[in-house]
């Protein structure tokens, strides 16, 4: 049995799906592994490296794509590159299913089978195929970091004999994974941290971190039975509004976390809030891809409103291709091990196992 991936278009995507470490892996299973030529080269991994582990390598791409039983990629595949696939193959990956539901029809109407990862249910179970707390702790790791060198001032506490200069103030939007690798970052650099999130929750998790739980009057645990955030009341966003509008006045650096699954971003911070910022104070705004938290966020540009900056890219990952793939790689291995009946030498779709049937898309 093979399982194969071929290149991303890198211009957009630096991650892989299937890395060296991984390999033994796979072999162990029973499977066999094709590559393309320079499959991870930009990431400093040889041909060499993974032919001396046991992989293929192809120079036709769409051999691969025909030869491969499963095949594991980040990004759904082209209509050229559909055109050399064949029926009952399984294709898996993060395809963002809810938003390129006619490309997956077009996919699966050729009877493959197609599993997208970011449907995974929020059980013990799955924990070690979740790509998105793997990917999720890398993004709000490196919002921090980027916002803090971006950033004009010191950020720890500076005590010298000319005077002292205060800690940065960093307020988190948003308590989930990359909210949470976010707030512990920034702790851990030096700052005073504040957060805010919908789930009452996440309250304890934030101020085992350090942080500094801003509580909303009135608030409830807007929180899905899956552990997601759930859209608030308009009333609950009038209050989160006032509150967020004064604290803000007094902070440096904020990072925005904020997702409603399958839903456009919401919309925290106002321009108006924007405005009474201090200027030289940095947002970073994770969900820009998804409309952004902020009035005045766009992909990939950094916006000056008043002197505040404020910073969304589209795929933040990409500057740390190399951790993100080999996360992203080991939770994929953990799916297939899952889908994978060693002892019979073949693929088990198990209609009653809930991973299978929560990533299954049609």
């Amino acid at each position: 049995m093979i399982i194969g991936s071929i290149s991303e278009n890198r211009e957009i995507e630096k991650r892989i799906s299937i890395t060296p470490d991984i390999i033994k892996k796979y072999i162990d299973l029973g499977f066999k592994i094709q590559l393309p030529k320079d499959y991870g080269n930009h990431l400093g991994i040889s041909d060499k490296q993974y032919t001396d582990l046991g992989v293929e390598i192809l120079n036709n791409e769409n051999e691969i794509l025909n030869n491969s039983d499963i095949l594991v990629q980040l990004n759904l595949y082209n209509d050229d590159q559909v055109s050399n696939l064949r029926e009952n193959q399984i294709l898996i990956g993060t395809f963002n299913a809810t938003q390129n539901k006619d490309a997956i029809q077009k996919i699966s109407s050729r009877k493959i089978n197609i599993f997208s990862l970011e449907l995974l249910p929020r059980i013990t179970r799955a924990q070690s195929m979740d790509i998105l707390s793997s990917q999720a702790n890398l993004a709000g790791y490196k919002a921090v970091i980027d916002s803090f060198a971006f950033f004009q001032k010191a950020i720890p506490m500076m005590m010298t004999a000319a005077g002292t200069i205060p800690a940065a103030k960093v307020l988190v939007v948003g308590a989930g994974v990359a909210g949470l690798q976010a707030i512990a970052t920034a702790k851990r650099m030096g700052s005073i941290v504040f957060a805010t999130d919908v789930r009452m929750a996440s309250k304890e998790q934030v101020e085992s971190l350090g942080g500094k739980f801003l509580v909303v009057e009135g608030a409830d645990n807007l929180e899905t039975e899956g552990g997601y955030a759930k859209e608030a009341s308009e009333d609950f966003k009038k209050k989160q509004e006032d509150l967020l509008s004064e604290t803000l006045k007094k902070i440096d650096i904020v990072i925005c976390t904020a997702l409603i699954p399958g839903k456009k971003a919401p919309v925290i911070i106002k321009e108006n809030m924007i405005m009474n910022m201090q200027p030289g104070s940095v947002i970073y705004d994770l969900a820009a891809l998804q409309g952004g938290n902020t009035a005045k966020t766009e992909v990939d540009k950094i916006v000056d409103i008043n002197g505040v900056k404020i910073m969304g890219e589209r795929n933040i990952l990409n500057k740390l291709p190399v951790s993100a793939s080999t996360l992203y790689a080991k939770n994929l291995f953990n799916f297939v091990s899952n889908l994978y009946n060693k002892k019979e030498s073949k693929i088990n779709i198990n209609l009653e196992d809930e991973i299978i049937t929560k990533t299954l898309v049609k």
